[in-house]
């Protein structure tokens, strides 16, 4: 078994994107990495420059056992983990009418059941240990929704939901969990990785819409590299956030969006009167 002297990092989706830029930067600082993906070869630059302090692990999130055994590879190895960041996910377009059972069951097998298993096979070292930080990668998406990628919402809120609950179950334990909200970054969300429902004529014009709504909101792209920092400054801190937005949008995109329930619900109280009977 390895003992290095920095902090353990399991980390999925380490291939690109946010995963790689943290994995990077949690093992430029001193710590040690394991690193994972559905094709760990993609990583192998990473044990080139990095040696033992780097674990890389093929692993398919929505494989339940498979997730249970890479979080007992990564204890074995270091003995210890104090960083679990749920990464692994990916973006599924498509209006509501359009998804497919396969579509709307394999967003949500991947963000939402990936991140529930890799959270529960840790839990336990983390509990014996007293101590850990959960960082599951949420969005803007996970609070707010937009047209033509419904689905990506519902595993998104379901990711806050559970999460926000955890986060009550396992203070006492010493762990602390953060939600990581992005906006608009220069990842493949939106590329190859991204999925792509059969579309439907009758909703080109909503398609358009939803695409032009979309450049407005969103300033520049951030830097995923750049990310990193803010990483880092959340895991060391004593006591980190439950929740952060990454970028310069999602703040203005949140406080219109529940300025709008607020409104909504105050104007509509008297149902809720009547309703209680």
């Amino acid at each position: 078994m390895s003992t290095p002297n920095g902090r353990i990092w399991f980390i999925t989706g380490t291939s690109r994107g946010f995963g790689r830029e943290w994995a990077v930067a949690a093992l430029e600082r001193g710590d040690s990495v394991v690193a994972t993906a559905r094709d760990a070869s993609s990583l192998d630059d990473l044990v080139a420059t990095y040696g033992d302090r780097v674990l890389t692990l093929d692993l398919d999130v929505t494989d339940r056992a498979a997730c249970f055994a890479a979080v007992e590879r990564a204890h074995e190895q270091f003995g210890r983990l104090d960083v679990v960041v749920n990464n692994a996910g990916y973006g599924q377009f498509g209006m509501i009418e359009e998804l497919s059972e396969d579509d709307f069951r394999a967003q949500i097998e991947t963000n939402v059941f990936g991140a529930m298993w890799v959270t529960q096979a840790a839990l336990p070292l983390l509990r014996e240990q007293g101590s850990g930080h959960l960082l599951q990668v949420s969005s803007i998406g996970g609070i707010s929704a937009f047209q033509n990628v419904g689905a990506y919402h519902a595993s998104k809120w379901a990711l806050e939901g559970f999460s926000q609950a955890l986060a009550q179950e396992v203070a006492g334990f010493g762990i602390h969990v953060t939600l990581i909200e992005p906006g608009g970054f220069s990842t493949d969300w939106g590329g190859s990785s991204a999925r792509h429902a059969t579309a439907l004529p009758a909703y080109d014009g909503v398609r358009e819409q939803a695409a032009e709504a979309r450049k407005g909101r969103m300033s520049a792209p951030g830097d995923p590299a750049a990310s990193a920092r803010a990483v880092m400054e959340i895991v060391d801190a004593d006591e980190p956030p439950l929740r952060v937005f990454f970028g310069d949008a999602p703040l203005g995109i949140a406080e219109a969006d529940y300025a709008s329930r607020l409104e909504t619900w105050r104007a509509w109280q008297h149902v809720a009167h009547l309703a209680q009977g």
